[in-house]
């Protein structure tokens, strides 16, 4: 969820410096920085149900999860952004001494909000696309449980998705599994499999 801050031009070295400094999280686009907005109560328990599912699933593993507070450097889209979750495997490599930029994320996920959704399926995932290490790409539907994947597989990403609360979403890239009644937990009740025509 961002707003753009400002039409004027920054370098990536001034964006590091203003946002290592700033009281508030900003993403930077190519020169544009715009400031992050608050999430949603739904937003806010669906990324904290994520992020307790693969902690433990990846305990004594050798990949890392984190919250929406750890930027990404797509450095190749000349973008630097906080997605809701990431997890990076092997050794976590950062921009700098800081330790706050994630060069090597194995899998992004971003919960959908109605205004950043289109974006997060669009130039978003195309920024996203150009980071080597990159594997999946998670879309997280807020108001129904649904998941939507993209796993890369050479060139190509190829679309899976999981719906309703008794569905699950298998992670190739991390060996793990996210059940979507964990996901959606006291986010959504079991109406929702009903209103979805769901057996």
């Amino acid at each position: 969820m961002s707003a753009v801050l400002t039409q004027t031009h920054y370098t990536a070295e001034e964006y590091l410096a203003l946002e290592r400094s700033a009281s508030i999280k900003s993403e930077f686009r190519d020169g544009q920085i715009y400031a992050m907005t608050g999430a949603s109560r739904k937003h806010n328990l669906i990324t904290v149900n994520i992020a307790r599912e693969l902690s433990t699933q990846l305990k004594k593993r050798p990949c890392e999860a984190y919250s929406s507070d750890m930027r990404v450097k797509a450095a190749d889209a000349r973008s630097y952004y906080y997605p809701d979750i990431v997890v990076a495997c092997g050794t976590p490599q950062f921009e700098d001494a800081h330790v706050d930029t994630l060069l090597n994320p194995t899998l992004l996920i971003e919960v959908l909000s109605p205004s950043t959704e289109a974006y997060d399926r669009g130039g978003k995932f195309a920024h996203y696309r150009k980071i080597p290490t990159l594997r999946e790409y998670l879309l997280v539907v807020q108001d129904q449980p649904s998941i939507e994947r993209y796993l890369r597989q050479g060139d190509v990403w190829v679309l899976s998705e999981a719906l309703g609360l008794d569905a699950e979403m298998p992670l190739d890239s991390i060996d793990c599994v996210l059940s979507l009644r964990e996901v959606y937990d006291k986010v959504l009740d079991d109406d929702w499999d009903a209103e979805l025509g769901l057996p």
